[in-house]
């Protein structure tokens, strides 16, 4: 409080506020919850595994609550450079959080993956909670097995039985986690819902949309980046992005016959970005091959990870 008795800016009595990290195995259901937490989309989502690749956070306001989810890189045996850079993001966005929530597809069970994230929870000094998500897929009886099995490996706070996609449960979490977070000041302002500016969240977009279209065809290695955004005397939004590619191959494969497959890619981007920069978007798609920029230390500063692990 300064001296003239004004609290600092987004505190007041009552008010609650903290860090919620979300740790799982590839396609455990996090970006889809923390979508649906927050009530809008924050983080891209699609069938590919490690679609995640940095830190993103989605800010929801809940009774008198601002939680913070910090959407991390599935968790799983690394084998390159990249994978590793993941995995150890992931830990590290769970290292400075209030709360720790390992969600665990139900109907996979625990995979070795899931193995590998309950042991280190053991040494996890915060609070833990346990989401066993897509539970409206699996009998009831697997269910409280599953449930058995995993509690009796770590101590949880909570366990909760959620659907992410379908919202069950979910109401249920957002209530405990208000109640439960420290008092304290806001972090941010009451209606932001993400950390991630708009130049790399239109990346983001392009990359789920490049994966949804090709998520057979085109292999992990493939990277998006917003090479111009640039304000319009009109109020529109003139976007150029590279996708990157590692071989030729890959390069036509974006493009598609007579450039068919770029411009439905292109398309669906910017759709999805013009709503969120909520303005008229001009997006401009190109494909560049770079070879190895899985090994590239500047490839990692755009996305955020350290390029040492």
């Amino acid at each position: 409080m300064d001296q003239d008795g004004e609290k600092a800016a987004g505190e007041a009595p009552g008010r609650r506020s903290g860090f919620v990290a979300l740790l799982g195995a590839p396609n455990a259901g996090k970006s889809t919850l923390v979508n649906r937490l927050v009530g809008t989309k924050v983080t891209i989502v699609s069938h590919k595994v490690q679609t995640t690749r940095a830190l993103v956070r989605g800010i929801a306001m809940h009774k008198g609550t601002q939680i913070v989810f910090v959407d991390t890189p599935g968790v799983f045996k690394p084998k390159r450079r990249l994978d590793r850079a993941m995995v150890r993001t992931a830990w590290s966005g769970a290292k400075d959080a209030d709360i720790v929530m390992a969600i665990v597809d139900s109907e996979r069970g625990v995979s070795e993956d899931v193995e590998r994230i309950l042991e280190r929870l053991k040494e996890t000094r915060q609070r833990k909670v346990l989401l066993l998500n897509k539970v409206d897929r699996i009998k009831r009886d697997k269910l409280l097995g599953l449930t058995k099995d995993i509690t009796e490996r770590v101590e949880f706070d909570r366990v909760f039985m959620i659907s992410a996609l379908e919202g069950s449960g979910c109401a249920d979490l957002m209530d405990w986690l208000a109640a439960e977070l420290p008092e304290g000041p806001w972090y941010y302002p009451e209606d932001q819902v993400s950390d991630l500016p708009l130049r790399q969240l239109s990346a983001e977009i392009t990359r789920e949309k490049l994966y949804l279209r090709l998520h057979q065809e085109l292999p992990y290695a493939s990277h998006v980046e917003t090479e111009l955004w640039e304000t319009r005397p009109d109020g529109s939004v003139r976007i150029e992005q590279t996708i990157y590619v590692e071989r030729d191959s890959q390069k036509r494969i974006v493009l598609g016959h007579k450039g068919e497959t770029i411009k439905a890619i292109g398309q669906a981007a910017r759709q999805e970005i013009m709503e969120a920069a909520d303005t008229k978007v001009h997006l401009f798609l190109f494909v560049k091959v770079r070879e190895n920029w899985g090994d590239d230390p500047e490839r990692y500063r755009e996305m955020g990870l350290d390029f040492s692990s």
